[in-house]
């Protein structure tokens, strides 16, 4: 990914709050082919009819029988069922308050070299499901005497991902920016140091704003007073695309995305 554009001199001296309330203002979506995944590989073992997941957050080892299991410190799910569906296929069901928040299954690909995953979720703070499916590439040596998803995978793309999950909006009220995601997300904040409530995700309590320059900011987000991840966000010079360097500090991996706005916004907002 390409550093972040230069303004030129005379956008540099437009007043900060003039230049981003007309610069980030509008409905802008995620481009799924500009993607770029951190490459720390996901680390999982199935072996002996139990199930775990090193690198999760929080890390999981349950019974690979089916049947829901009881987890601790997952704000998104308070029980967990692995199911073995063949050799090469598992199905994991994540629920909270016995309601399924996602589905995800788990295909190894006969020569044991990839794998494919199906993704159905179900935002708390929406009634929208979010569906997805990508690819996995094996890092490493299988593990012998386990089941086929047994080692480490990285994620090699993501061949589809429903537009509720890619899309959000930003309105500038003020001193006060206003974001909305369509599975419900939301916050109003300002850049004042300050934490306010962020909604719609249990993963996320409340969210920071920063100004690092006249086109880039910065959200800190967190969970009950601990910083969970951030997000830096840089404006183009034009106004249409939102360059985004997330990073999720408790599993320290760094996430790169390229959200365009949607047509017509452009001219719109000035």
């Amino acid at each position: 990914m390409k550093m972040r554009k230069t303004l030129g001199i005379m956008l540099m001296m437009l007043p900060l709050a003039a230049f981003a309330q007309n610069a980030i203002n509008g409905t802008w979506k995620i481009d799924l082919n500009k993607l770029q995944m951190d490459s720390k590989p996901q680390v999982f073992e199935l072996k002996e009819g139990m199930y775990s997941c090193a690198t999760c957050d929080p890390k999981v080892m349950i019974k690979a029988d089916g049947q829901d299991q009881k987890v601790t410190g997952n704000p998104y799910a308070d029980t967990l069922s692995v199911r073995i569906v063949d050799d090469n296929t598992i199905e994991r069901v994540g629920k909270k308050d016995g309601k399924i928040s996602f589905r995800e299954t788990l295909a190894v690909s006969p020569d044991g070299k990839s794998s494919t995953f199906k993704y159905e979720g179900h935002p708390a703070g929406s009634s929208q499901t979010v569906n997805a499916s990508g690819m996995y590439s094996r890092v490493g040596e299988p593990e012998a005497g386990a089941h086929a998803v047994s080692g480490s995978w990285k994620v090699d793309k993501w061949d589809s991902v429903s537009d509720n999950a890619l899309t959000f909006t930003y309105a500038m009220n003020g001193d006060e920016v206003n974001f909305k995601a369509s599975t419900g997300e939301n916050y109003s904040a300002k850049f004042d140091g300050k934490d306010y409530p962020f909604h719609g995700d249990p993963g996320t309590t409340s969210v920071v704003l920063k100004k690092i320059d006249a086109n880039t900011f910065e959200e800190t987000y967190k969970r009950n007073g601990e910083v969970t991840g951030s997000s830096r966000m840089t404006i183009s010079p034009d106004g249409k695309s939102l360059n985004m360097v997330s990073q999720d500090m408790r599993r320290g991996t760094t996430d790169r995305m390229v959200a365009e706005k949607a047509s017509g916004e452009q001219m719109a907002d000035k």
